[in-house]
């Protein structure tokens, strides 16, 4: 194959080594000092970064630092490099201008000039681990294996037995014709959370003494899918896991689910009329162990009126507004002013009314919720003394109680720091929260004398966020990266409109003996002045001066939009301004990241500089609660986690909508980052990134903006397949996501309607001349293969 040699300096080093797979390198006379004098520093700074305490100590030294001793080491030094032709292009010189690319961690020349292969990477996937915080989220689930992917052990195993590959696993899927974005359902997680949720509670009773059991309920407004909730009442069975209803639909689906696990618990929640209440009453006479809660005090008469009308005794509870609240975004559902339930004179006048009637033994449960996601176990204690005694105080007065229902509030952490209050994690675990729900009930019940309870609770979140992975693909970028804006640079300086002159033309400035300061006087006109200039601060941005070039660069493109207002600087030239700025913006952050501290001019430049990754999905869809209440979930690529991500971005959807954009990642510290390290991008090659712990809200609470439906659904069960140690998995079910006709359907479009109206336009178009019968035929039929077809974009590759 041929070879094409040509003079490499600093400024284009780093994309020469990362093209290591398709060259060799040669040094010239230069070569041995310069070897001496840079690589010796940049394998010490290697340790330094491998030994950091954070990854932004580290993500802060690999980008700016070691760029820092590139330029201070081998700014000037020349290199030969043969490349093979067609794989690498002619690099320009840029007149010992530094260029800020970083030092591939993997290459470094040996003593003849070559590749050397045995120099350890700076980058593991355990550094992957650490950036994403993977293992505080995460664990036991999901981790990231020796190939760089993500992997997923569904049944949370010590030795791995059940983990698998998700980018296998998503290209397996793929191939059984399952478009992105799709959801992967585990649902040997839910069964894994369970037991561990009864095992927590068992664990309590045990240590405590405790006279009576758990048995919790899930909310089925978390996730209506079909067969998750099939699996819970399966999984459940043992333990007499119940399901809880908020409206007249879920109770359909609950009562459905529960006729044959009569110990299990339905608890009827959320506002009521006639019909919700004799559903649940004539469920009771067919054996299901039904608990109508009293949400509002004028449900009573009603619920009275019914058990007369069909002769069937209630089992009643009532819910308490507690006077413990939270400060997360849930707290608003406790307090006095909460949405839902009873204030305590109701709850009493509740009492006397049913004493009246003869039916105070109907009274059974109390319940009471202080909000979702409570991240400090100190709310957990406080509603659990207050609803504790209230309990208490309702056996005392008379009622036949025998269940307390504490609701949810049992959090996750979203973030992996465990313990962050910001609502995005918890500062305790889950046998911390059953350990104090046990202690709370039994330390009131001996107080007052009163018989110990069954304890429910409604921890739908703790449950199921863990067993869905959101799936999607990167579509494109923004072209944002300081690379995209020198190679912007470099095709604008080849294809320049005649008289437009280079940018760089009078520099460097030629010493004439006038006193010019550096400066050249303007040869073509005022566009062509303001290029030059700025190409100047670009070319001599150093650690001492990035503030001023920063400074500079911004006067500068502002100088450059009022001449185009103007009309006085062409497209081409403000193409040309706005790649320098570019640039150069990107150069002040690797110097800015030098500083013991950053600038507080440049804090934000991270984020304004950060690329865009367009993905395949709608964030109205499927994340929404990322656009409604800014909520925190992990997301990270999929793959190629054994490569460093050195490009920041922020994600923005599908629709047209500005607010389709997420912005909101797990950061450094305990404080959210508004940008996601990930990998350049690829020709031809699919990158994947993976939204965690949505797998309870996300997918009910999604609408149709912009008319993108529901998704592909894949349920997966772990499944050890003979002759392998792990890997082996089972497809259960293929929920095939909501196609256009389907979508169009929910706002009163039929499909085969719109099909007709085509049809005679193109029948009236082929008369008149306009269409071809041939041109006819591929409309409709394009047509009508669109309304077959997923809502989403089709994957640009495999």
């Amino acid at each position: 194959m041929a070879c094409t040699t040509f003079q490499v300096t600093s400024t284009n080093l780093g994309s020469a080594l990362a093209s290591r797979k398709h060259c060799c390198l040669r040094p010239s006379s230069q070569v041995s000092s310069a070897i001496a004098g840079a690589f010796p520093e940049v394998r010490r700074l290697h340790d330094k970064t491998r030994a950091g305490s954070s990854w932004a100590q580290k993500y802060a030294v690999s980008l700016g630092e070691r760029k820092g001793l590139e330029r201070q080491h081998i700014s000037k030094q020349r290199w030969r490099i043969r490349v093979h032709s067609g794989v690498a292009s002619r690099s320009s010189e840029s007149n010992g201008v530094a260029t800020p690319e970083r030092l591939p961690s993997a290459a470094i020349l040996d003593q003849d000039g070559d590749l050397d292969e045995d120099w350890e990477a700076a980058w593991t996937p355990q550094d992957a681990a650490d950036l994403y915080r993977v293992e505080g989220w995460g664990s036991p689930y999901f981790s990231i294996n020796a190939r760089g992917n993500v992997a997923i052990r569904p049944k949370g195993s010590e030795d791995g037995s059940d983990e698998l590959d998700l980018l296998e696993l998503i290209q397996a899927v793929r191939k059984r014709n399952v478009e992105l974005p799709m959801i992967l359902r585990f649902p040997d997680i839910v069964q894994h959370r369970m037991a561990q949720l009864q095992g927590c509670f068992d664990t309590a009773i045990g240590k405590y003494g405790y006279q009576g059991h758990f048995q919790g309920v899930f909310p089925v407004k978390c996730n209506h899918d079909r067969y998750l909730i099939e699996d819970i009442v399966e999984y459940g069975r043992n333990f007499r896991f119940g399901l809880e209803a908020g409206s007249k639909p879920e109770l359909l689906i609950a009562i459905a689910n529960l006729r044959e696990n009569d110990d299990a618990l339905l608890v009827c929640n959320g506002y009521k009329d006639e019909i919700y209440m004799e559903s649940v009453l004539l469920a009771r006479q067919l054996g299901t162990n039904a608990v109508i809660v009293l949400e509002q005090v004028d449900e009573l008469p009603l619920l009275l009126h019914v058990s007369r009308k069909l002769d069937v005794r209630p089992v009643i509870g009532v819910r308490a507004k507690l006077s413990t609240k939270h400060d997360g975004h849930w707290g608003g559902t406790s307090g006095d002013k909460g949405k839902f339930g009873l204030t305590i004179p109701e709850i009493v006048k509740v009492v006397y009314t049913l004493r009246e009637e003869g039916m105070l033994d109907c009274l059974q449960l109390l319940h009471y919720h202080v909000g979702s996601q409570v991240a400090d176990i100190a709310i957990i204690k406080e509603a659990m003394r207050e609803g504790s005694h209230l309990y208490c105080e309702l056996a005392t007065m008379g009622a036949a109680m025998g269940y307390i229902d504490v609701g949810g509030g049992l959090g996750i952490d979203y973030d992996g720091t465990k313990g962050n209050r910001s609502g995005a994690s918890t500062n305790y675990s889950m046998q911390n929260y059953a350990n104090d729900v046990v202690a709370a009930l039994l330390d009131a019940c001996v107080v007052k004398g009163v018989r110990q309870p069954v304890i429910a609770s409604e921890s739908g979140r703790a449950l199921a966020s863990h067993s869905a992975v959101l799936v999607f693909d990167v579509l494109n970028d923004s072209e944002n990266a300081e690379s995209d804006a020198l190679r912007n640079l470099a095709v604008l300086e080849e294809h320049h409109a005649a008289g437009l002159g280079s940018i760089q033309q009078g520099w460097p400035p030629k010493q004439d003996g006038l006193a010019t300061n550096g400066l050249q006087p303007a040869r073509r006109d005022p566009g062509q002045y303001l290029l030059s200039t700025f190409y100047q601060v670009f070319a001599t941005i150093d650690q001492t001066n990035f503030q001023e070039a920063f400074n500079d660069s911004k006067q500068f493109k502002q100088e450059a939009a009022n001449l185009f207002k103007l009309g006085c600087l062409s497209l081409e030239q403000r193409a040309q301004a706005e790649s320098l700025h570019t640039a150069i913006c990107h150069r002040v952050l690797a110097y800015a990241r030098n500083e013991p501290q950053m600038p507080a001019e440049l804090s934000a430049l991270s984020e304004a500089m950060a690329s865009v990754y367009h993905v395949n999905l709608s964030v109205f869809r499927s994340a929404v609660d990322t656009w409604a209440i800014d909520q925190l979930f992990p997301i990270m690529p999929l793959q190629r986690l054994s490569e460093e991500p050195t490009t920041m971005a922020t994600l923005a959807d599908l629709t047209c909508d500005s607010d389709g954009k997420i912005t909101r990642f797990i950061g450094p510290d305990s404080t959210p980052s508004s940008v996601l390290p990930v990998h350049e991008l690829r020709q031809g090659e699919a990158y994947y990134l993976g939204m965690f712990l949505g797998g309870v809200y996300q997918e009910v609470m999604g609408s149709l903006h912009n008319l993108f439906g529901g998704l592909n659904v894949v349920h997966i069960r772990a499944k050890p397949k003979p002759g392998r140690a792990a890997g082996g998995y089972a497809i259960e079910h293929v929920v095939k996501g909501q196609t256009m006709e389907e979508v169009l359907r929910t706002v009163q479009y039929e499909g085969e309607d719109m099909m007709e109206s085509l049809r005679n336009e193109a029948e009236e178009a082929v008369d008149e001349g306009r269409l071809t019968l041939e041109d006819a035929s591929a409309l409709l039929m394009n047509f009508n293969r669109s309304l077959k077809s997923y809502t989403y974009l089709k994957s640009r590759s495999q």
